[in-house]
């Protein structure tokens, strides 16, 4: 069944109920079966360490409608693991990566209605989570937990195709040396809030920011990953302990070596020594690929390839990407879970 209330055409990335949403509980040690519900209000204690202690992690991952009419999952025993390790981070228990994919799919079929056609560049876009509840006051770990997943769909990310964007390099840092950097928790994106506003305001999409130990890396871009193009075709991709490892960033590490044919390289980014790349970008899962046109960094922008045309590497990365996620190109074993 379809859902003529939606125009396609103009979807963004905002919340729209759906019909159905994923809800298990985690109680005297287990995670119940977990159930479908109409309910979009979560019902929980006013002393749930999600509330005041942060304790609590999500995913983002997309199901693609295709051509031939089929869903793809794209790689969601990937999301699973990283949900698995920030769980672990927080003390929290992890789901099972079997529960995880099942309770997406089950997701998926109950707002099959919502998913975007094939060829408007949109998708399914799914949000697991997980929170600390139950009755609590003492900094320590709840007594009960949720699990959950609703769905949203959204809309492509470039409007008229890829558009390059300028970014700002950021004085905050956006998580600490040993602290939450490389799990998917909300605290890290409280953080990023102010910067985030910051930049916007002079007129860049987002800001940058630095390792926090030495402010002398680039980390990650916003709320995504950061790759560079060397002038000698190189892929590289900053290695650190307060990277978040996307899933997104994984896919193309692994399509620039077995596809394309590039060198990658996981390790230091130097933001002293842009200029030793032809193209830069930013990868997450709601853009695929953002173009990085400029980077400000002590009032001085340098400019990548272009500051309005997306580089030829950068633009087959993300037709080799969004074509694996859209049953348009072979995805490598593994990659796609049909729902």
């Amino acid at each position: 069944m379809g859902n003529e209330s939606i125009n396609w055409d103009k979807l963004g990335f905002d919340y729209i109920k759906t019909d159905k949403r994923y809800l298990s509980h985690w109680r005297d040690g287990a995670w119940d079966a977990g159930t479908l519900t109409d309910d979009n209000v979560l019902h929980i204690s006013e002393g749930s360490t999600a509330l005041h202690y942060g304790q609590q992690c999500f995913e983002g991952l997309k199901a693609y409608r295709c051509k031939d009419g089929s869903i793809n999952l794209f790689r969601p025993d990937q999301n699973a693991a990283r949900m698995q390790r920030s769980c672990a981070r927080l003390l929290m228990p992890h789901v099972e990566t079997e529960q995880f994919i099942e309770a997406c799919k089950q997701v998926v079929r109950a707002n099959e209605r919502f998913i975007p056609p094939y060829g408007t560049g949109g998708a399914l876009y799914l949000r697991p989570f997980v929170i600390g509840v139950g009755d609590n006051i003492g900094v320590r770990t709840a007594p009960e937990f949720i699990f959950s997943i609703f769905c949203i769909p959204v809309g492509a990310y470039f409007k008229g195709g890829l558009t390059p964007h300028n970014f700002l390099i950021s004085s905050y840092d956006r998580a600490a040396p040993q602290g939450t950097g490389a799990a998917k928790v909300g605290g890290n994106y409280a953080a990023s809030l102010m910067p985030g506003s910051l930049a916007k305001k002079a007129s860049f999409a987002d800001c940058i920011y630095l390792d926090p130990m030495t402010h002398s890396k680039i980390e990650e871009v916003g709320s995504a990953n950061f790759f560079g193009i060397t002038h000698d075709n190189k892929f590289v991709t900053p290695n650190s302990p307060s990277v978040l490892p996307g899933i997104t960033r994984l896919s193309l590490i692994e399509l620039a070596k077995s596809r394309l044919g590039l060198e990658v390289i996981e390790g230091d980014v130097f933001i002293d020594k842009l200029s030793d790349f032809k193209e830069a970008g930013a990868c997450g899962t709601a853009a695929v690929i953002t173009p990085i046109g400029g980077i400000s960094y002590k009032d001085k922008l340098h400019v990548f390839h272009s500051e309005t045309e997306v580089g030829p590497i950068t633009q087959k990365l993300y037709k080799e990407l969004t074509g694996v996620q859209t049953g348009d190109v072979e995805a490598p074993a593994g990659w796609i879970v049909k729902v």
